[in-house]
């Protein structure tokens, strides 16, 4: 399982999970889901993840510290 830093991002944003999956027009849980490791997002969401954030991927899956 990847480790995400969405949780990370989005405390540093100031929004909640739910505002977070409106934005990304995805359900809480699946954020939720996704923030825990219990569930890892495909591409299309990595990439929306990414945009949102204004992050690479990458950075987002942990692979470097540059964002």
């Amino acid at each position: 399982m990847i480790k995400l830093k969405i949780k990370e991002l989005r405390k540093e944003k100031g929004i909640t999970q739910l505002k977070l999956a409106m934005e990304l027009h995805m359900a809480q849980n699946t954020v939720s889901r996704y923030e825990s490791g219990e569930r890892e997002p495909g591409i299309a969401e990595l990439v929306r993840l990414a945009d949102y954030f204004g992050v690479s991927i990458d950075y987002l899956v942990g692979r470097t510290d540059a964002r």
